[in-house]
């Protein structure tokens, strides 16, 4: 069921319809393409690939609920692919590996999927 609140999300993918008003209006403050970049900019420091606990060691100026929503539409946009392969974080859990590829990577990816 709708929430009569907001009938349409100008703002997919930050905010659900179900979700409370502060979370819309924290939506409509977020600048999601800055963000990122940022993010986006510190995944392309490691060439062999990166954890979310990576990231959010080299952002400390945001929080990981800030950060973590990133990394998906990066991969969507194809500007980051997920390795498939894992690595340990600090929590001791699995985290996927995360790398910014090449144009030609990108092309090539696409032409086998």
């Amino acid at each position: 069921m709708q929430n009569e609140s907001f009938p349409s999300n100008p703002f997919p993918g930050l905010a659900r319809n179900s979700d409370p008003e502060t979370s819309h209006e924290a939506a409509e403050s977020v600048d999601t393409t800055a963000l990122e970049t940022i993010v986006f900019d510190v995944i392309r420091q490691f060439p062999n690939g990166c954890i979310g606990d990576d990231v959010v060691q080299m952002l400390p100026q945001f929080g990981i609920q800030t950060i973590s929503p990133r990394y998906a539409p990066l991969i969507r946009k194809g500007f980051v692919v997920d390795t498939g392969e894992k690595r340990k974080a600090r929590s001791g859990r699995n985290q996927r590996v995360m790398k910014v590829i090449t144009k030609e990577e990108y092309e090539q990816q696409r032409l086998f999927s």
